[in-house]
This record gives C-alpha cells, structure tokens and sequence, in this order.
C-alpha cells in the first residue's frame, strides 16, 4: 500500500482540527502493518505537517527541542502506508514501513520490557547494536 499525501490546504485544516496538549504535542504511535507496535513518540504541528505531506515520518524531540526525522542518524527510517487521529483528535496513530528495526536499542519495538509475575522481563533481543546503528 502507497501512501498517498493530501494536498497542503487539507493538511491544514487536518492540523487545525488536531488537539495538541499544553506543550503543542499529540502522541504518535508508529505501528507495523502487521500489528506489532513498534514506539511511541510526539509530534508538534510541523512534525505532523510534514509526515503528512511527504510521507517520511517526523517527530519531535523533547530531549533536543527539534524535529527528528526517523533515521536521520540510524538509518532506520519509517515511510507512513496510512495515518489515523483517535475519536478526540489528541492521538495519531501511523501504520509505517519500518526500514530495520524501530528501538534506539536495536530491537524491532520500543515495547519490549514485558511485565511478569517476577518483575519485567525483555520479551525480545537486540537485531542490530548500537554500535551498528550510530557508529558509537
């Protein structure tokens, strides 16, 4: 599936509709096409605008203060198959092509601390290392 961008007036009025929160963010959940949740991250309305518009999938840093387009660093970038804004507009969930693996750690999904009986235990193993990923 192709993701086919709207036209920049559309996008606006998408983005007029959209409830950010008191620091200008909404919540974007990237998931496989498949179903598996692959993170969790924010976006601003220029994030939001420009996944939109191009279809290469950018959020916000709130730990840099900038956009981050996904895999500007790593590689491991997300192309948006489809976009959706939950029933109150303050959440948007995107269905990405995931280049590589999704998690800093080199997992396939940030979700990987599952919960047990016993405490959190790592439902999965990194694919790639950090090394790997950011020549660190």
């Amino acid at each position: 599936m192709t993701y086919v961008p709207p036209a920049p007036s559309i996008v606006d009025d998408i983005i007029a509709q959209v409830k950010f929160d008191a620091n200008g963010l909404i919540s974007a959940l990237a998931q496989a096409p498949d179903g598996v949740v692959l993170m969790l991250a924010w976006m601003n309305a220029d994030a939001l605008r420009e996944t939109l518009l191009t279809g290469r999938v950018c959020y916000w840093s709130r730990s840099r203060q900038k956009l981050w387009r996904k895999g500007e660093t790593s590689g491991q970038q997300q192309k948006l198959i489809e976009a959706r804004l939950d029933c109150d507009m303050d959440a948007v969930l995107m269905i990405v092509d995931q280049t590589g693996v999704a998690c800093h750690t080199g997992r396939r999904s940030c979700f990987y601390h599952g919960v047990t009986p016993d405490g959190l235990r790592d439902t999965s193993q990194p694919e790639i290392s950090a090394e790997e990923l950011y020549g660190r």
